[in-house]
């Protein structure tokens, strides 16, 4: 198993070496020690490898992932799975803003709270957050799933497209065309596999509440302005 101790080489050694995996790669077990709160760790990464980070991680830990399992003993920074294509990236503690922004595919797991803005402009990717989420989360938000097992800050989903989104606690305040809507069948089928893949167990679906889109500022219209 390669192992890689950021107390005497460097992130940028580390990163070379996962982007020059080969898909084929037999080294598929990858441990980081001592992160000390490094940025970009783990970045870039296009290889079905777990790699496990056991501390703190700082910004954009598990950006642009493929393929890759990321996992992280401890809190990560702003941008966690930026832009992930596909992959799992799992947070054992707390993630700072924008967790999951723009990312397009795979899995955001993380087991504490998560900031402000977790999955803005999300595009895709099924995001679990087993603690809260900060104010603005879901902004401009299009496609996937965002699952939230505790409470949810102000302005949830504003200016929301067709990313469901599903919370077990209490909401603060809607965003700008955002609205509650039925919990179906088909969305408890949804639930019941995110929650089995992010490894939540003794908890319902009927327990969430859903919301989405109202689809009423999809085009501009003179009426809707003061909602923009």
């Amino acid at each position: 198993m390669p192992a890689f101790d950021l107390a005497v080489t460097t992130r940028r050694e580390l990163n070379a070496a996962l982007h020059a995996l080969p898909a084929n790669t037999n080294e598929t077990h990858w441990h980081v020690a001592n992160p000390e709160g490094a940025h970009a760790l783990a970045a870039g990464v296009n290889a079905p490898v777990t790699i496990e980070i056991d501390g703190h991680a700082g910004y954009y830990c598990a950006g642009m992932n493929q393929l890759a399992t990321v996992i992280v003993n401890g809190n990560v920074g702003v941008g966690v799975a930026e832009n992930m294509m596909s992959g799992r990236v799992h947070v054992k503690g707390d993630a700072s803003q924008a967790a999951g922004a723009t990312a397009h595919g795979g899995l955001l797991v993380i087991d504490g709270n998560a900031s402000a803005r977790c999955g803005i402009s999300m595009k895709g990717v099924d995001i679990v957050v087993k603690g809260s989420i900060g104010p603005m989360s879901a902004f401009m938000a299009q496609a996937g799933n965002l699952v939230v097992l505790g409470d949810a800050g102000e302005a949830l989903g504003d200016s929301l497209y067709e990313t469901r989104i599903f919370v077990r606690g209490a909401v603060k305040s809607l965003g700008a065309d955002c609205i509650e809507k039925e919990l179906r069948p088909e969305h408890e089928e949804i639930l019941t596999k995110l929650l089995l893949d992010a490894g939540v167990e003794g908890v319902s679906p009927q327990e969430f509440r859903r919301y989405g889109s109202a689809r009423g500022l999809y085009n501009f219209h003179v009426d809707n302005a003061s909602a923009y």
